[in-house]
């Protein structure tokens, strides 16, 4: 990353020259679109779009249950966060779901032996879910108390039903699907049913054998349970398809059928793409789902969040496509304010920091080289109106050692607050946020040299609210 000053104008003028003007992004443009990475950071995405208009986001944070309130889906990494207390250990995939005039969230936990994995159940009766109170209505479960993780809700003729992923004994041979009929929204009342197990080549390429991640949609009175298959540590993960009719017997495994081939597998250079929901574009119009990948080649569990728009087959089940591009832009969702974009290639640099051709940049060129203390990059941005702005940057960081780093921003000289990049190697651009305060009028935002090094595409300015 560490460039001889004296040879930063000559390679700045090279990059110009292999990036002529004409191709390269209006410094500042209004965009509708975004490029896919939504969390640089995480697993197990869940997303729930309530009446009043918000987006509820949670994943695996591994101690506790974290609630992201976002009125954007693209900006819900900066959305403010609330912490429910689940107690030890091992929290995995934790959903919210709202029924019956009640929230309700579902997760798997244990007691620091993942023997002991099961699924619990707490309930607050606020209307808005990060706020009142979360009661612990205890473990949620079948008269077998087998392991269990992944448990999802399905609605549908009227009846409750709990979908998880379990042992058929007590030892980690296999993870098969369950569904048993729900009494209330914390209550199994039939036994459990296996409705899916491991059997495909790409279901069992690695051991033990999965099937996990169970997330049901409906559509037309077809239900399609879509579920994370092989090793979720490889770039094998990927996802399947069960399928059945919501007037059939649901209890009955024979009302299911699962799909030969998996749905949505690695490509566009991205691996493992699984654990997934579905939900809707803030107007309602478009169908999206979000879904953890590796955050490159064999990156095991160390895995960033990304959405993507789909559409339906003829037969009524979802059409996935592959993962797309990562270098690609992709439209915002349907009812999405726009965002203002500044890029990174030229702002006025201090310092060792310059503008360098970026291959996978969205104009052909990027900030970087911010190698010292004195180095940094800065814009003027422009505010309607004084508040808080949403700020999303596309960056880089492929600091040796494989750590995280961060770059000093500050706002009109303020004190400067870390800006957090994960280390994904350069040129794999991921996403890094921040809320601040602009006043009316001209802003100053600055990056400086902070620990490790980063590098920034773009950024995006939108208001908060």
């Amino acid at each position: 990353m560490k460039v001889d000053i004296r040879n930063k104008w000559l390679l700045a003028v090279c990059a110009l020259l292999i990036f002529p003007m004409g191709q390269v992004t209006h410094a500042v443009s209004s965009q509708n679109n975004f490029y896919n990475v939504v969390m640089q950071d995480g697993a197990d995405p869940w997303v729930y779009k309530h009446t009043d208009g918000y987006y509820y986001f949670t994943k695996t944070t591994g101690g506790d249950v974290t609630i992201w309130k976002s009125a954007q889906l693209t900006a819900m990494d900066a959305a403010p966060t609330t912490v429910v207390n689940t107690g030890c250990c091992g929290i995995w995939a934790p959903e919210l779901h709202y029924i019956n005039g009640a929230w309700y969230i579902y997760y798997a936990k244990d007691d620091g032996d993942n023997v002991n994995h099961r699924m619990y159940v707490m309930e607050n009766t606020s209307a808005d879910p990060t706020q009142g109170i979360w009661q612990y209505k205890g473990q949620i479960t079948d008269h077998t108390n087998k392991w269990a993780i992944d448990g999802t809700v399905l609605q549908a003729g009227g009846q409750l039903y709990f979908i998880w992923s379990g042992w058929e004994g007590d030892t980690n041979v296999r993870q098969n699907l369950y569904i048993a009929r729900m009494s209330n929204p914390w209550t199994i009342s039939s036994d459990r049913v296996e409705i899916a197990r491991p059997t495909y080549q790409w279901e069992t390429n690695h051991s033990p054998h999965v099937n996990e991640g169970p997330q049901v949609i409906i559509q037309n009175g077809f239900i399609s349970l879509v579920y994370s298959a092989s090793g979720s540590w490889t770039n094998d993960y990927c996802l399947g398809l069960i399928t059945a009719s919501t007037t059939s017997d649901l209890l009955n495994p024979a009302s299911w059928n699962k799909r030969s081939q998996p749905i949505f597998k690695s490509g566009n250079g991205l691996y493992g793409p699984g654990h997934h929901s579905f939900t809707k574009s803030p107007d309602g119009t478009e169908d999206w789902m979000l879904y953890h990948v590796a955050k490159y080649h064999n990156a095991g569990w160390n895995r960033e969040v990304r959405m993507q728009k789909f559409t339906w087959h003829a037969d009524n089940t979802p059409n996935l496509g592959v993962p797309a591009n990562p270098n690609a832009p992709i439209t915002l969702p349907s009812g999405e304010a726009a965002h203002t974009r500044y890029e990174g290639e030229v702002g006025a640099f201090g310092g060792v920091a310059y503008a360098s051709g970026s291959p996978n940049g969205s104009g052909g060129l990027k900030a970087g080289h911010i190698d010292t203390p004195e180095s940094y990059v800065e814009f003027s941005v422009h505010a309607a109106s004084a508040g808080e702005y949403i700020l999303l940057a596309r960056t880089a960081n492929g600091t040796a050692g494989g750590n995280w780093s961060n770059l000093l921003l500050s706002v009109n000289s303020g004190v400067p607050s870390r800006f957090h990049i994960t280390n994904k190697g350069w040129e794999n651009w991921g996403l890094s946020t921040a809320r601040v305060q602009l006043k009316a009028g001209v802003n100053q935002i600055r990056f400086s040299k902070g620990e490790g090094y980063g590098e920034i595409d773009f950024f995006d300015i939108k208001p908060a609210n």
